[in-house]
C-alpha cells in the first residue's frame, strides 16, 4: 500500500511517465489488455454518461455533476487535463481522489501491466475506473481525453447515454484535418441502440454523426431538430417535444454557457426515461451552482486581482483553438457595449501545436494590445513567435517573461482602469491559478 504522502501519487506519476513517455498513439488494445489483468473494472461502473467534442465538453460535464449533485446523486466524473492538482481529474462520489486512493490504484495498475508498453493517459484511465468501480454512485460522467473512437475512455460499451459537444478544427495530427474528419473519430463514442444527445454543430459535422447514429441505431437527440434553447432575460428556454423549462443564467459566463448548459438539461431529459430521478429544481439549482474554473473566469482574489486598481479587472480563459476564440470575442463584444467600456489587453501563452494565429484573429479587433508569455514545462510559441503570430492577424504585441510580469507591464504604460484577459492554453490557466493563490 503507498503511504497517504502528498508525494506519493506524484512519484509514481513521473517514474510512469519515464517508462511509457507522452507519445500519443491511439490505439485500444493496450488498456483492453490491462483491464483484463485487473478483472475488468469498466464492466462494474455506475450508469456512464459518454461525453465527447472539441468545445464545451468540460462545461458539460460541469453542469451534468452540479445537476446530479444537486438531485442528491453520487457522482463520480473523469476529465482531463487538471489545472493544478492532478486529482481534479478523479472525482469519486462528489470528492476528489484522495491521495492515498490515488497513489493505490496507480501502483496496482502498474504491477498488473507488468512492463508492457501503454500510454500514461491509458494507465490514468484504467486507475479511474478501478477507483470508480469500488465505490458505490449513481452516475458516472466520462470525459474523453482525445478524439473518441481510440481514446482510452472507449472501452465502456455500454454507457448508458453519449453526448457530443460542438466540433471544431483541434488535435488535427491526430484526427485529421477537416471538421468532417474530426467528426468521424469524435462519433466513434456512439454505441448500438444507446441515445445520444448532440449539442450545436456546423453541418459537416451534424452529417457525420447522424450516418453514425443511423448505423448504430442509436436515437439521436440534436440541438435545433429534437430539442432547442432560446435566451431570455432572465436566463434561457428548453424546449423539446416532452419538456418545457424556463430556466437561470448558468453561472458559468458567456453567451455559449447557455447552449452548454441546455445540453445537460436535454441529457438530463434523457436520464430520466433512464430512470435516474432528477427534479427540475434540481436542474435550476445545479446552473446557479455550478464551479469550472478558467473558463471566462473573472479573478478576484489572489495575487493578480490584488495587483489591480479599482474599477479595473482581470479575467482567465483556457481556450485555445479558433472556435474558442470566436467565443471569447463574443464575450468581447458584450464588454465594448458596457456603459463606460473599459479597454481590452490580452496576456497569451499558446502550444506550438495550436493554431495561434486563427485564436486571435477573432480577438484582435476588440483588443488594445497583447503581450505574450511562455509556459513553464510545456511545448509552447517562445513569445518572441507568439509575437509574430498576434501581428499577423493586426494585433500589437510585446513579449513578457511571465504573467506577472506582462500584467505589471501593461498596468506600468496603459491608462487604467481596463481589463485583462489571460487566455490561450489551459495549462497557462492551470499555472495562473496555481500561483495566483
Amino acid at each position: 500500500m503507498a503511504s497517504d504522502d502528498a508525494s506519493s501519487s506524484d512519484a509514481i506519476l513521473a517514474r510512469l511517465t519515464a517508462l511509457h513517455p507522452r507519445v500519443i498513439d491511439l490505439d485500444l488494445g493496450r488498456i483492453q489488455a490491462l483491464l483484463g489483468k485487473l478483472g475488468h473494472p469498466e464492466r462494474r461502473l455506475p450508469p456512464v454518461v459518454h461525453v465527447a467534442g472539441t468545445n464545451g465538453k468540460g462545461s458539460l460535464c460541469a453542469y451534468l455533476r452540479a445537476i446530479a449533485e444537486a438531485a442528491g446523486h453520487r457522482a463520480h466524473v473523469y476529465t482531463s487535463p487538471h489545472l493544478v492538482h492532478f486529482h481534479e481529474r478523479i472525482r469519486i462520489a462528489g470528492r476528489l481522489i484522495e491521495e492515498g486512493t490515488l497513489a493505490d490504484t496507480l501502483e496496482e495498475c502498474e504491477t498488473a501491466n507488468a512492463g508492457a508498453p501503454i500510454a500514461l493517459f491509458e494507465m490514468i484511465t484504467a486507475a479511474a475506473f478501478l477507483a470508480f468501480s469500488r465505490v458505490p454512485a449513481e452516475l458516472l460522467i466520462l470525459e474523453v481525453g482525445l478524439g473518441g473512437r481510440f481514446d482510452a475512455t472507449n472501452v465502456v460499451d455500454r454507457p448508458t447515454l453519449t453526448a457530443i459537444t460542438p466540433i471544431g478544427i483541434d488535435h488535427t495530427h491526430f484526427l485529421g484535418d477537416t471538421l468532417e474528419k474530426i467528426a468521424a473519430e469524435k462519433a466513434g463514442i456512439v454505441k448500438p441502440a444507446t441515445p445520444l444527445v448532440v449539442g450545436r454543430q456546423r453541418p459537416g459535422p451534424a452529417g457525420v454523426i447522424e450516418r453514425a447514429a443511423k448505423m448504430a441505431a442509436a436515437p439521436v437527440f440534436r440541438m435545433g431538430t429534437e430539442w432547442s434553447a432560446t435566451a431570455t432575460t432572465e436566463g434561457f428556454r428548453y424546449a423539446s417535444d416532452t419538456l418545457a423549462l424556463d430556466l437561470p443564467a448558468p453561472a458559468l459566463a458567456g453567451a455559449h454557457q447557455i447552449d452548454n448548459a441546455a445540453t445537460a438539461v436535454a441529457c438530463v431529459e434523457r436520464l430520466r426515461a433512464s430512470g435516474l430521478a432528477i427534479p427540475d429544481r434540481a436542474i435550476a439549482t445545479g446552473l446557479r451552482s455550478v464551479d469550472w474554473p478558467a473558463r471566462l473566469q473573472r479573478l478576484t482574489q489572489g495575487r493578480l486581482a490584488e495587483s489591480m486598481p479599482p474599477g479595473a479587472e482581470i479575467w482567465l480563459d483556457g481556450g485555445h483553438n479558433e472556435d474558442c476564440g470566436l467565443v471569447l470575442a463574443e464575450m468581447a463584444r458584450g464588454w465594448a457595449r458596457e456603459p463606460a467600456p473599459l479597454p481590452l489587453h490580452l496576456v497569451f501563452g499558446m502550444m506550438t501545436t495550436k493554431d495561434a494565429s486563427g485564436f486571435l484573429r477573432p480577438l484582435a479587433r476588440h483588443a488594445v494590445g497583447a503581450r505574450a508569455v511562455p509556459i513553464e514545462g510545456h511545448a509552447a510559441y517562445a513569445p518572441e513567435d507568439a509575437c509574430r503570430h498576434a501581428a499577423d492577424v493586426g494585433l500589437d504585441c510585446l513579449p513578457a517573461t511571465n504573467v506577472a510580469a506582462a500584467v505589471e507591464d501593461i498596468l506600468a504604460t496603459q491608462p487604467t482602469p481596463l481589463r485583462i484577459l489571460i487566455c490561450g492554453s489551459l495549462y497557462l490557466a492551470g499555472a495562473v491559478l496555481a500561483r495566483n493563490g
